[in-house]
């Protein structure tokens, strides 16, 4: 009895079975790999990997079929129809594309194995189109158990290659290649096993074997050709994948704008640095680092100065990096710097050596176009596992130094302390405390006296916000303020504070003006003078009796737009004054540009006038200054004789400080008989002498110096 492996070695040239058996494997690993590509595409380019995987598959089928074939000995002359062999090779790749496409489509749960069994089917019209394709000079019979085996083998080899290839997996592709190749080979050799032929004596009738194996050769050249081209087409995509998720990764972990490492890469890094300072035991430096006058260039300059400014200072760190040392770009103006610190006696060494260079980075001038711009930065240095033992802890410790590096005057370096988390927490609790101080009646206002120096009569009066904590007793101005601006709440605050001093002041008799201090914040709100209107509406103050004092820092910030607020509340009738002149960004530009009603001189000028040439100089050129503009100059902080005397020698117009009088609440004023109330509802409203005491809008309790209520003159 004829058996498959008897077919094989007797009925076959064996170098041809192997060259069949070469072409089968390298073209159904070809076509597992390809249509693996298929599942993680769609549209178009899915269908593009479905035609490539088709066509290789296609030729993987009929080739390997063909070359066999044609290594087959029939014992007879044959030849080929060329018609039904063409027609042999469209049935392999026109069914391997349906048959993919379906197994790749997921649209039921047997997708795959449908897909599978139609591939499998193709397998075998194929073979069996071929086999008819094939003229030889006897009669041909089949052994129908082989035959029928022969489908089953292709069908269930081919359903099963789909379904490994639909399952995640190291191996499927490898699954998916062996099967395929079983259903292909299977098939084959299944079906030539079947073939009976009958030979008939016909004249003259030959076949050229040496031709025939050629022609093998050839087509299994031509094959190989076409499965390789398949995979360089793979190849290819892989690399272009692999390239492009490459440089998708680089720009996910770099900024764009700089070029450094971003948040994310930063994040990767320190979690490997701690790892590896964990395990050699070795220290590690994190360094926040912030820009101090960053927002400064972004106001005068536009952003894309601060953009330019920030990608010099990028190149800068990037240029003074040496090995173990890294430096990101994480937010803003806000960059964070690693340094690997090793060996007992260098490693202090290094850190200091990089904190240097790091400073002239970003201390150096950065020249654009003809300005030059001196950022600055503050630095906060965390050790592990010295400070913190994990990465968040460190994070925040770092953090901490920084904000204390930038609240410093003489300091741009700090290393983490531990007393600074008691400071912090310290802060936030009274952040907490002051969001409900409001509300709890604890804000009072209190008021200070504005004299004329020439008839010794009252101006007005400054209003100035007080707070008493209910534990704490009086906050420092220096904490107060900020804090209200830091957490949001000056914008309340103040609000309250305008229309309390606007409704109290209405009830005076005489109708003296007051004054009201606007904080940065509150004059970058837009609505600002929409307020200023609203409140005068509602409690019928006269606009000329409503001073506001703003600081020429905060009109600094955005010049243009604060010169344009600035008329609009003078077209209300409110009068403006220029607070804590020449301790900002003093220029004769800012007093040209807008008329001023007041110049309020700062109190620095005034305590050590009496001894300091300069000091007198300065006090003498504003005063001079204030009277060649005609507007009136108020001195704040006088709390001597002497100082009193030299602004009366030098003709200073009006005065405010202790020696005046002390900032006390309404009833208080009332009582020494300087105010009366002509509305007796609101007299008894007014705060009593008892009232919470506190801070006014970013000054001392004094409205001019000190830090304590406790400050004598």
């Amino acid at each position: 009895m004829v058996t498959v492996l008897g077919c094989i070695t007797e009925k076959h040239n064996v170098w041809l079975v192997l060259v069949a058996g070469l072409l089968c494997a390298v073209g159904s690993w070809v076509t597992a790999r390809l249509f693996q590509r298929t599942v993680g595409t769609a549209g178009m380019q899915k269908l593009g990997w479905h035609v490539l995987t088709a066509i290789s598959a296609g030729v993987a089928i009929w080739c390997t079929h063909f070359v066999a074939m044609l290594g087959f000995d029939a014992g007879v002359p044959v030849s080929f129809d060329p018609f039904l062999t063409v027609l042999s090779l469209l049935i392999a790749v026109g069914g391997s594309t349906f048959g993919f496409a379906l197994a790749g489509s997921r649209v039921t749960r047997f997708a795959p194995a449908l897909g599978g069994a139609i591939v499998g089917v193709a397998i075998a019209l194929m073979h069996y189109t071929g086999m008819m394709a094939w003229r030889i000079e006897g009669i041909i019979s089949w052994d129908v158990p082989y035959l029928v085996a022969s489908v089953a083998c292709s069908v269930v080899f081919a359903a099963a290659a789909l379904v490994c290839a639909m399952r995640a997996g190291p191996h499927a592709v490898n699954l998916m290649a062996v099967t395929l190749s079983l259903a292909i080979l299977t098939l084959h050799f299944t079906g030539m096993t079947a073939l009976r032929i009958t030979p008939l004596v016909v004249p003259g009738a030959f076949s050229d074997l040496a031709a025939l194996h050629t022609l093998a050769l050839a087509i299994a050249g031509l094959s190989l050709v076409i499965v390789c081209t398949g995979l360089v087409s793979y190849l290819i995509d892989s690399d272009v994948r692999a390239e492009s998720l490459e440089h998708l990764r680089r720009m996910a972990l770099s900024d764009l704008l700089t070029g450094l490492p971003n948040r994310g890469s930063f994040n990767e890094r320190l979690d490997l640095e701690i790892v590896l300072a964990r395990e050699a035991g070795t220290r590690l430096a994190l360094i926040g680092i912030d820009l101090n006058r960053f927002k400064e260039v972004n106001d005068l300059r536009g952003h894309h100065a601060g953009d330019e400014v920030l990608r010099i200072l990028a190149r800068r760190m990037t240029g003074l990096l040496r090995e173990n040392e890294f430096v990101a770009r994480i937010g803003g103006d806000e960059f964070a710097a690693i340094c690997r610190m090793t060996g007992e006696v260098t490693a202090e060494a290094g850190l200091e050596d990089f904190l240097g260079r790091l400073e002239a980075a970003l201390y150096k001038p950065v020249r654009l176009d003809e300005y030059e711009v001196v950022t600055g930065g503050s630095f906060g240095v965390a050790i592990y596992p010295d400070d913190a033992t994990s990465k968040p802890v460190l994070i925040n410790n770092a953090d901490l130094a920084m904000y204390r590096a930038k609240t410093s005057m003489t300091r741009s370096v700090c290393f983490y302390e531990p007393a600074m988390d008691e400071m912090v927490r310290a802060r936030r609790n009274l952040a907490s405390d002051l969001r409900g101080a409001l509300a709890a009646t604890q804000l009072s206002i209190h008021y200070q006296v504005q004299t004329s120096l020439v008839t010794g009569e009252t101006r007005g009066y400054e209003a100035l916000l007080r707070w008493r904590h209910p534990v704490q007793g009086p906050i420092p101005p220096a904490t107060f303020i900020p804090l209200a601006e830091e957490n949001g709440l000056i914008l309340e605050i103040g609000e309250w504070v305008l229309r309390q001093a606007c409704a109290m002041a209405i009830s005076w008799d005489p109708p003296y003006p007051v004054a009201v201090n606007v904080s940065a914040v509150q004059f970058a709100h837009a609505n600002l003078t929409q307020l200023v209107a609203g409140v005068l509406g509602e409690t019928g103050l006269p606009a000329q009796r409503l001073q506001l004092e703003l600081t020429e820092s905060t009109i600094f910030a955005d010049r243009g737009r604060s010169l344009r607020t600035l008329r609009q509340l003078k077209e209300l009738g409110v009068s403006i004054a220029l607070d804590d002149f020449g301790t900002g960004y003093s220029s004769l530009d800012t007093l040209r540009s807008f008329p001023f009603d007041r110049i309020k001189l700062d109190q620095s000028f005034f305590s050590e006038a009496e001894a300091s040439p300069q000091d007198r100089a300065i006090i003498r050129a504003v005063l001079a200054l204030g009277k060649s503009l005609g507007i009136p100059v108020l001195a704040e902080g006088i709390e001597t004789q002497s100082q009193l005397a030299l602004l009366t020698e030098e003709g200073c117009d009006e005065a405010q400080g202790f020696l005046f009088g002390r900032p006390a609440a309404l009833a208080e004023i009332v009582g020494t008989g300087r105010i009366r109330l002509v509305d007796t509802r609101v007299a008894h409203s007014v705060p009593g002498k008892g009232d919470a005491e506190g801070i006014d809008n970013g000054k001392s309790p004094g409205a001019e110096h000190g830090q304590t209520l406790d400050s004598t003159t």
